[in-house]
């Protein structure tokens, strides 16, 4: 139809054949774009649907954030994980093997595979976390910790051991400290630094007065009633404590997110509240790989120096007394470091503070060996207190930072399975050097190494990023 027919009545048909034709062509248009948009998105998603802790409020009207009364239930929920971890377990070692006739190298074997396999409990736990929510799941770890707990106290063979040090394993060291952490995260957001570095100043207090309280116990009273004890604290004091306290988020809870800082530019990539990439999305990120392994090697390290490390301090010419005075000297040298991350991680890049932890902690091991006065090993001390420090915060708030927040549980439990199977790993490899080569300097040569290369790779990864604004809040 020409041009003049177009501006008489005949025309009238065709414009509007026109606009519907334009109309449909710009639906098929948006439709297109729609899909583009999904499979560009597709690993970048917002939080779950909200479960029945949706309806959740805060228990306590507060002039302040709620995010700040999460932070001492989630240390008290990480001390709770004390039966769970090596260093409990220690406290009873001796007076476990004598009462069930059991051998040291029968018992390291139960040790190692249920660590190993205890590990395993992270990855639905973080999913748990994700969809149930926090409330929920820290209350059921913790009456299922609590009940194996006082199920060991009146163990009276070796015959059940194995599956009861599967479960606290599982439960406090994997279970309760994914639970706990993701807490955290998932209440802080622009704060996530100062809130995990007070989490871990936290952690470490309590943790000092937990391991005299119960070290007292066991003294005074014998192995069995102390644990028959923390079995009852869990069941009774942390898990009605837990249902009073906790919430999945503020989101839930219908609040805002944490207060912003008065300058955080120096942070890599700050999240959007409630998003975040899933799971497959973060182990497909050579980020997450070299944040995992860096904070996996020094949990490697921890392990068998920890472990080892009297044995260590003999080699090279130092008394028991020293042992013993390097130990509290370096836990608080961890603490101090803890406050300074906190403040710092608000203000300068995670990346860049576990870059120069590495740097450090790989320079603390290889002059280890090399290490002959008391001024030298002090130093020593300080580098491995001031990295352990800086490690341990930058652990706890790097994946909500880098990640976001919608699938934090599950990426949380993925990171946590990886530093229990290297606390597994560590001991046997610092056993096996010093069986084979009658030193244990081979093994802190080998860890001094490979620290310092993840230091490297940590520097020079390319860092996720989460496009909020083509992310809708689910």
């Amino acid at each position: 139809m020409d041009v003049d027919v177009c501006h008489g009545k005949q025309a009238e048909p065709d414009r509007l054949c026109w606009h519907h034709h334009s109309a449909a062509l710009n639906a098929h248009c948006f439709a297109h774009q729609i899909h583009a948009t999904h499979k560009r998105t597709a690993t970048i998603t917002a939080e779950p649907s909200p479960s029945a802790e949706s309806t959740a409020r805060v228990p306590l009207p507060l002039p302040f954030y709620y995010g700040w009364v999460i932070v001492p239930v989630a240390a008290l929920a990480m001390v709770g994980t004390l039966p769970g971890r090596t260093q409990g377990l220690g406290l009873i070692t001796e007076s476990l093997l004598a009462d069930l006739s059991l051998t040291r190298g029968a018992y390291a074997t139960m040790n190692f595979w249920a660590t190993v396999l205890g590990s395993l409990f992270c990855l639905p736990v973080g999913r748990a976390v994700d969809r149930f929510g926090s409330r929920l799941v820290i209350v059921v770890v913790s009456v299922g910790l609590g009940l194996t707990v006082i199920a060991m106290s009146g163990l009276q063979s070796s015959s059940g051991l194995l599956v009861l040090l599967l479960l606290t394993r599982a439960l406090g060291q994997s279970a309760l400290s994914v639970v706990s952490i993701s807490l955290v995260g998932k209440w802080f957001d622009r704060k996530v630094s100062l809130a995990m570095g007070t989490f871990s100043v936290m952690v470490g207090f309590l943790f000092a007065i937990a391991f005299g309280a119960v070290g007292y116990a066991i003294r005074e009273q014998g192995w069995r009633t102390a644990w028959q004890e923390i079995g009852l604290l869990l069941l009774c004091g942390l898990a009605p404590l837990a249902w009073w306290l906790v919430r999945a988020d503020p989101k839930r809870c219908g609040l805002e997110g944490d207060p912003a800082e008065p300058t955080n530019s120096g942070r890599d990539a700050p999240q959007q509240v409630q998003q975040g990439m899933t799971l497959a999305a973060a182990l497909a990120a050579p980020a997450f790989w070299a944040f995992a392994l860096a904070t996996s090697l020094f949990g490697l390290a921890v392990s068998g120096v920890g472990l080892f490390n009297e044995a260590i301090l003999r080699e090279l010419g130092f008394e028991t007394s020293t042992y013993h005075a390097i130990l509290a000297g370096t836990a608080l040298i961890g603490l101090v470091s803890q406050m300074f991350t906190g403040w710092a991680g608000g203000r300068w890049s995670l990346r860049s503070l576990l870059v120069v932890a590495m740097t450090l902690y790989g320079t603390a091991l290889v002059w280890l060996p090399h290490v002959t006065s008391h001024t030298a090993l002090w130093a020593n001390a300080v580098l491995m207190g001031a990295a352990g420090g800086i490690i341990t915060v930058v652990f706890f708030a790097i994946w909500p930072e880098q990640f976001g927040r919608a699938h934090l549980g599950r990426i949380q439990g993925a990171a946590q399975m990886l530093t229990v199977l290297s606390s597994a790993i560590g001991p046997v490899l610092f056993a096996q050097s010093f069986e084979q080569t009658g030193s244990f300097a081979p093994a802190l040569y080998g860890l001094a190494a490979t620290t310092l290369v993840a230091g490297v790779f940590t520097a020079m990864v390319r860092l996720p990023r989460v496009d909020a604004a083509a992310v809708g809040e689910g």
